[in-house]
């Protein structure tokens, strides 16, 4: 069976779903700013959309600041403006609403918050074509995409063997490899080819439409 032809597919977010740039990058100058600390253009921070928020946090600040506190920062700004700034990819909600059609089951699978995560698959009509939505705690449990797989494989009763991960990071695709699930990596997002074929994904697309079944 072809990876991407699996029957149940672990959804990354960020750089996946959706375009989550103009709020995560404009939820981080306003922490960053609040901080008095530099705010970079946002062409210097892409690189933290997809990682989680505290190791992204930690490599840009080091020990200058607080990282509690920025996070703390960066996620009030990012519920209350952030969130909605997001776009989905175009033609991955059809793509989405095709794959359940032939009885795929489709989770979220997302280093963000689950409480956000779940704001942003409501706000841009993703929830009613997934089966469970799953992302880190608050607290920072789950952020490591390995130990939110074994999560999402333990509470949904999965076989790893009829699971795909698709995401746009080299995180995904390793997280999905610790438990033998190959990943489908995809070039829309914030992740190059090269990136994605030195962690190992198992084939790379470039449009979500290449997701979709053979009719």
């Amino acid at each position: 069976m072809p990876v991407r032809a699996r029957k149940t597919l672990l959804l990354d977010l960020d750089g996946t779903l959706v375009d989550p740039a103009p709020g995560i990058l404009g939820s981080m100058r306003h922490a960053l700013a609040r901080l008095g600390a530099d705010a970079p253009e946002d062409a210097d921070l892409s690189w933290m959309i997809g990682p989680p928020i505290r190791a992204s946090v930690a490599r840009l600040l080091g020990e200058t600041v607080d990282p509690e506190e920025a996070v703390a920062l960066y996620r009030e700004r990012y519920a209350e403006w952030g969130l909605r700034q997001a776009t989905p990819y175009p033609g991955m909600l059809q793509t989405l609403a095709a794959r359940k059609a032939d009885g795929t089951r489709l989770i979220l699978c997302t280093s963000k918050a689950a409480v956000f995560a779940r704001q942003v698959v409501d706000h841009f009509g993703f929830a009613p074509l997934l089966s469970a939505v799953y992302g880190a705690e608050l607290d920072g449990r789950r952020e490591n995409k390995a130990e939110l797989i074994a999560h999402i494989l333990e509470a949904e009763g999965l076989d790893p063997a009829q699971a795909c991960m698709v995401g746009d990071r080299e995180h995904d695709v390793i997280g999905a490899a610790r438990h033998g699930i190959p990943t489908v990596g995809v070039l829309w997002g914030f992740g190059d080819r090269a990136e994605l074929e030195a962690a190992g994904a198992a084939v790379v697309i470039a449009r979500p439409e290449e997701l979709a079944l053979p009719a």
